[in-house]
């Protein structure tokens, strides 16, 4: 068995559509794969012909907010069709929209147009901030993302808009109501010190979140190690996944990260009695 649990369409802030990322999972020898777009489950009405090759799962990545950060939360094996989840996913797509916009109005008095045409012309249903930088480096405002971020996008950028996701819980608590499994995606990516990271992992757990992504693109092994030590002294199951966008981008691949020992391999989230595909 050989998964990736994490990674992105062009339905969200991804570079290639679903049928791509089944063809490049199968190419990459990969068993199952979770196609899982930001607040969007639209590439799960564009895959009727799946490749018997590969077992396809149902996900998606909910952003969220906890206690003033910005945190997502990877729901696998939802029913993408379930009410609430499609309430919850209009409701942060809309946000997305309106933040797009907000962002398109700082922009235009700072000279530029067209960010929101741009987005427009997109197949995306969930606009980013990787979005938003993608037309600053095309339009040459930009030299990179790195700088888009520094210097637009950022919390001290000069055309940041603040998020307004749901809380933690309310994503949880929509995925379980979907049949699916809440996953914390890759933790050791937010800006948290020690404290506050066993802190979010408390209330993950205490919100009846089920696992905790200890492997994914670019990882470090000390990284991973310590990872599984918090996800087993909390009861909750490892997750893994790549995290791909881009097939430009080398240093990530799909089903590309540390993989889970043999013995890791016995808390892996496929052994949940919670795992099924649609």
């Amino acid at each position: 068995m050989k998964v990736d649990l994490h990674c992105h369409s062009y339905y969200s802030d991804g570079k290639h559509s679903p049928a791509f990322l089944i063809s490049r999972a199968i190419a990459n020898d990969l068993t199952h794969l979770a196609i899982t777009d930001h607040d969007c489950t639209t590439a799960f009405g564009t895959t009727a012909e799946i490749d018997q090759r590969i077992e396809l799962i149902s996900g998606v990545e909910i952003s969220c907010n906890w206690q003033g950060k910005e945190i997502h939360i990877v729901g696998l094996c939802i029913d993408p069709l379930q009410p609430q989840l499609v309430r919850l996913m209009t409701q942060q797509q809309s946000s997305r929209h309106t933040r797009m916009l907000q962002m398109d109005e700082k922009l235009q008095a700072l000279g530029t147009s067209g960010l929101a045409e741009y987005c427009g012309s997109l197949p995306s249903q969930s606009y980013t901030r990787n979005h938003v930088a993608n037309f600053l480096v095309e339009q040459g405002i930009s030299k990179n993302h790195q700088k888009a971020f520094k210097n637009f996008l950022g919390k001290r950028g000069r055309i940041y808009v603040d998020y307004n996701w749901c809380n933690m819980e309310e994503a949880i608590n929509t995925i379980h109501i979907a049949k699916g499994l809440a996953v914390l995606a890759h933790p050791g990516r937010y800006p948290l010190g020690k404290r506050q990271l066993e802190a979010l992992l408390d209330d993950f757990a205490s919100a009846q979140g089920d696992a905790l992504e200890v492997s994914y693109g670019n990882i470090d092994l000390p990284t991973k190690v310590k990872l599984c030590e918090l996800a087993n002294s909390r009861q909750l199951y490892y997750s893994v996944g790549s995290d791909f966008h881009d097939d430009d981008a080398h240093w990530t691949d799909l089903g590309k990260f540390p993989p889970l020992d043999a013995i890791a391999k016995k808390n892996a989230i496929w052994e949940h009695s919670g795992w099924h595909s649609w």
